[in-house]
């Protein structure tokens, strides 16, 4: 057995009381956690073939040293099981890379948090939720998945709302932020194959994402009708993506608008060019202060895109049934990564 190098605290086994502990010493989401117990760690460490001691990654702005082991008790503490962990490892790697900026994503202002969209075969033997309610809760893998990344960023980090992380508002999505893509209803291919992988692969693509907002359209019965509710629902005045014009907006389709794009034979190149040159705003549209700082150097009849170019936009299939898509606007100031996901 693995001789475990974390401080070992002696705490009441009364859960309610344990989870009262938790709280006061600001080591949780505010959500009850699983006891980090030695047995359930060791338990834990099982789901890897990796060193307890080797340093996944120091976690900004505390840079906390993320070891195995430390990762493995915000793990247990979010209710992840032991098979779970190759996937938060990756996902930490992804974020410690310097062009996440995990930095500017732990400190800012801005509503975003980690987004964990998940690839490959690991998706279907592990149970993560692809299709209804993708977003939402019920799948165990989905929500324990995305909230140990949450609790790695705050124990490890140092994240502490109002005093670190400062985001004005928050999201829900910074409990937790994890979904599959419905690789099996797309018409295209997977997210991690247009990244590089092969399709055997099981990968993690993380990125700084705002909350999701719905795409209604049950009357477009074509690619063009469609695309063009996913344009004007992503072009509005007040993302960083359109205002910094950085960063890599995400468009999720759902099965059903998926499969009437593609009947009109879009691809996903094809996609990505339409949304480009339809997802603009007015430069009139927005306020005189905007347009006096940010676009000054832009015409009066200047329409500004939502990206600097086409393959910055993201697309992902996701969902049930249902004429529902989303759009995700993200931070900006972060570059989206993707690692396969190793035992």
């Amino acid at each position: 057995m693995v001789q475990l190098r974390s401080e070992k605290i002696q705490v009441s086994d009364d859960v309610a009381d344990l989870n009262r502990f938790f709280y006061k010493k600001g080591w949780t989401d505010g959500l009850p956690i699983i006891p980090p117990t030695e047995e359930r760690i060791q338990r834990f460490l099982q789901g890897t073939l990796r060193n307890p001691e080797e340093v996944i990654g120091f976690i900004p702005p505390k840079w906390g040293e993320a070891t195995v082991e430390k990762i493995a008790i915000n793990a247990v503490m979010a209710g992840c099981l032991p098979e779970y962990m190759p996937i938060v490892i990756a996902a930490i790697q992804a974020m410690v890379e310097a062009k996440f900026n995990l930095y500017g994503v732990q400190a800012t202002t801005h509503p975003c948090g980690p987004l964990l969209i998940i690839n490959g075969p690991i998706r279907t033997q592990l149970g993560i939720n692809c299709g209804y309610g993708a977003f939402g809760p019920g799948a165990l893998a989905n929500a324990t998945i995305g909230r140990a990344i949450r609790l790695v960023l705050l124990n490890i980090g140092g994240a502490v709302p109002g005093e670190v992380d400062k985001a004005t508002l928050g999201q829900p999505g910074k409990f937790t932020y994890a979904i599959g893509e419905n690789e099996e209803k797309s018409p295209w291919e997977p997210l991690s194959v247009e990244r590089g992988f092969g399709s055997e692969l099981s990968t993690v693509t993380v990125i700084a994402a705002e909350a999701p907002h719905n795409v209604h359209d049950h009357c477009s019965n074509s690619a063009t009708g469609i695309l063009t509710t996913v344009a004007g629902t992503l072009a509005c005045q007040g993302n960083n993506n359109i205002i910094f014009q950085i960063g890599e907006p995400i468009v999720v389709i759902a099965p059903e608008h998926a499969q009437t794009i593609m009947r009109d034979e879009f691809t996903k190149k094809d996609v990505k060019e339409f949304l480009f040159q339809m997802a603009r705003v007015p430069r009139g549209a927005f306020s005189a202060e905007h347009q006096q700082t940010k676009f000054a150097n832009l015409s009066g009849d200047a329409l500004i895109p939502i990206t600097r170019k086409p393959e910055d936009i993201l697309i992902v299939v996701a969902g049930g049934a249902g004429k529902h898509s989303m759009v995700i606007p993200t931070f900006g100031n972060s570059v989206v990564i993707t690692k396969d996901i190793e035992n």
